[in-house]
């Protein structure tokens, strides 16, 4: 009597792994389908074929191909350990020239990591509003992370006739997809020298002069 218990726990765990299992070989094919042929072009058919299960498993698991890609955009963001950026963000010895620093390098991570779905996200976006919907969601979403950081920030870092709006934008303009992607592939610049330039550029642009070297 005393395994039946266990036996059940057991049966349960062995099922939530599986089904964990099978949600994750789906969101790799899709991936996969996605990059090489096109959100559009890809079917929630060629999803289950290539991750080697049924259609209404697919369903199952992720409602439909909008779903799926929400989900992609979500590990896209895990992957940049968004946890990591949050411990360095509230480093109480941190100061402006820190935190602009934990930014630039959770970017990084990101656009090396997830890049190529958020490009991906974006171009399909043109002609599909729902994932316009999630990368302009995105967009909006960094910036309010953006803005929430410099608010905190004491009165006098930021440079003379930047305001939170402009200071938002500027770090934008900075720190995007098409910057990293332009680095990358059309310079040969390496992600590290990226995020160097960006760690170096973002105070100069940004702080006030007295405010300008991180500590890291």
């Amino acid at each position: 009597m005393p395994e039946e218990p266990k036996k059940r726990r057991y049966d349960s765990l062995r099922r939530e792994t599986q089904a964990l299992q099978t949600r994750a070989e789906i969101a790799r094919a899709a991936r996969r389908l996605f990059l090489a042929q096109g959100w559009a072009a890809t079917t929630v058919r060629d999803v289950a074929r290539e991750a080697g299960v049924s259609v209404p498993t697919v369903y199952a698991a992720y409602q439909n191909k909008t779903g799926l890609t929400r989900a992609l955009v979500d590990a896209a963001g895990l992957s940049a350990d968004p946890a990591q950026q949050l411990a360095e963000l509230e480093d109480p010895a941190a100061d402006p020239a820190d935190q602009l620093a934990a930014m630039a390098s959770f970017d990084r991570r990101l656009y090396e990591r997830a890049g190529d779905i958020i490009v991906m996200i974006r171009d399909a976006g043109r002609s599909e509003p729902e994932l316009a919907a999630l990368y302009t969601n995105g967009r909006k979403a960094a910036d309010r992370t953006r803005r929430q950081v410099f608010e905190s920030w004491p009165p006098g870092s930021l440079r003379d006739g930047i305001d939170l709006p402009t200071a938002v934008d500027i770090y934008a303009a900075l720190c995007n997809i098409d910057a990293y992607t332009t680095l990358t592939d059309e310079r040969g610049w390496t992600p590290g020298r990226i995020e160097q330039w960006w760690r170096e550029a973002l105070p100069r642009e940004l702080l006030d002069p007295g405010r300008t070297s991180p500590r890291r």
